[in-house]
């Protein structure tokens, strides 16, 4: 979701210590909204990093990160929020779930709530962020990736600490398969590793791996399942000719690769990054990604969709990207100075 190197820092993977810190005033919901016409599908503010999922009620939820306006690079981003819907016209918008001032552990100036993934287990929703602990300059070293639970799908969600044991990498992708064993997979500035979950959903049974097989991987790495086969979705670093990430994929048999790279799926946007996810809903499959649609500038992004098809071998069709119509800025906050350009 930001196109920087990221700095890693070793670490064995150990039992998880938590520590349960209530989310307060989160989860206002907001009023039931029509699409303005296509592209993008959320208007009222700046989101970015769609992770999406259909649950058992029906309903097709998104969780995105919040591009904070007026913005500083992807510095300020934080106060996640949730939309669903029933029909792919009409998108609820949950409200806020989690802010960076309810991470009791996390960076004391704020921001820095990066691209999120969400999962369902036994009764209970897990909703995995990146954020990191150090001040000032410290954080590109010191990224963590947290976990909040909730009973419900969009509210109530309670930070309980965050996986001990891993890497400074962002981007968290937790894929269930399906006889219930949950994969983790995380990545960034080219490298992208995956493993499984214990069953409490918080730590890493055994050890993580390298995901062999990947081409010019950047990060973003989403994992879906089609036909008995494996997904593993990505940007790539492409920067060329005034155009930046476009969205690969490569296959598997197996959760953890080896994988095949197939290529291509979706081609550069108008933002400087991209970041995605696949999912059926209702017999048709969809591909989520953001574009700066709205404003134009690389830093406020907006979710969009877009269908998505197969072909007869199970290879992915390029997407055709679309872009509805009365595209407006989002307002900024009453003083704030605009931003223009990129």
């Amino acid at each position: 979701m930001y196109k920087k190197s990221i700095f890693y820092v070793g670490a064995a993977i150990v039992i998880s210590a938590f520590m349960a810190v209530p989310s307060v005033g989160s989860a206002q919901e907001k009023a039931v909204t029509a699409t303005a016409d296509g592209n993008p599908f959320i208007r009222n503010m700046y989101t970015a990093d769609p992770s999406a999922h259909v649950w058992a009620d029906g309903r097709l939820y998104v969780y995105a990160s919040h591009d904070i306006a007026p913005p500083r690079g992807c510095d300020l981003m934080d106060q996640y929020h949730v939309f669903s819907t029933d029909d792919m016209v009409h998108w609820k918008d949950h409200g806020e779930i989690l802010r960076a001032s309810q991470v009791s552990w996390g960076r004391p100036e704020g921001g820095f709530m990066w691209a999120p993934d969400c999962a369902y287990k036994n009764g209970t929703y897990y909703f995995y962020f990146p954020h990191p602990t150090g001040s000032g300059k410290d954080w590109n070293s010191t990224w963590k990736i947290g976990v909040a639970t909730s009973k419900k799908p969009a509210s109530d969600f309670t930070v309980q600490g965050y996986i001990q044991g891993l890497e400074s990498m962002i981007d968290p992708c937790v894929f269930v398969d399906d006889d219930g064993q949950a994969y983790f997979y995380y990545g960034g500035g080219g490298t992208c590793k995956g493993g499984k979950l214990k069953d409490n959903m918080t730590e890493i049974d055994g050890e993580m791996q390298p995901m062999k097989g990947l081409v010019d991987f950047h990060e973003a790495s989403w994992v879906h399942k089609r036909n008995g086969l494996y997904y593993l979705s990505y940007s790539d670093n492409h920067d060329s000719a005034g155009k930046h990430n476009r969205m690969c994929y490569a296959t598997s048999r197996n959760p953890l690769g080896p994988w095949e790279y197939k290529g291509i799926y979706i081609e550069p946007t108008d933002s400087y990054t991209d970041h995605g996810s696949i999912v059926e809903y209702k017999g048709q499959w969809y591909a989520f990604y953001h574009t700066s649609a709205l404003s134009h500038f690389d830093w406020l992004r907006s979710v969009c969709v877009d269908k998505l098809y197969f072909n007869p071998d199970g290879t992915i069709r390029k997407v055709d990207l679309t872009t509805g119509t009365g595209l407006q800025p989002v307002p900024l906050p009453a003083g704030a100075a605009s931003t223009t350009g990129k």
